[in-house]
């Protein structure tokens, strides 16, 4: 049975800092893609960013490059997300995800980041 469980979330000033995890198990992790999908109250999911299963392939959306930082530790089986520079529109529930691109699969049940002052 696939299980992702993110940790990590809270609320953060704007400006600061978390860095979420994503603890996988069930399924050969590191030959999987992952992702970060988000969701703010009232709105569709946001693909925010993907890792290759050997990290080598990373992307990030445009609203979060240069600010959020995607990684993975496939001998952990573990997936991370360092997010700097956090704004109010960065507050989401944040999801880790199997798979990449349009093929998602299995969801965890999220982490709630609230950035405010």
């Amino acid at each position: 049975e696939v299980q992702l469980v993110e940790s990590g979330g809270g609320l953060v000033q704007p400006g600061g800092s978390l860095r979420l995890s994503c603890a996988a198990s069930g399924f050969m992790f590191g030959s999987y893609d992952m992702t970060w999908v988000r969701q703010a109250s009232g709105k569709g999911p946001e693909w925010v960013s993907g890792i290759g299963g050997d990290g080598a392939i990373i992307d990030y959306a445009d609203g979060v490059k240069g600010r959020f930082t995607i990684s993975r530790d496939n001998a952990k089986n573990m997936l991370y997300l360092q997010m700097n520079s956090l704004k109010p529109g960065d507050t989401a529930v944040y999801y880790c995800v199997t798979g990449g691109g349009s093929t998602l699969g299995d969801w965890g049940q999220g982490t709630a980041v609230q950035v405010s002052s």
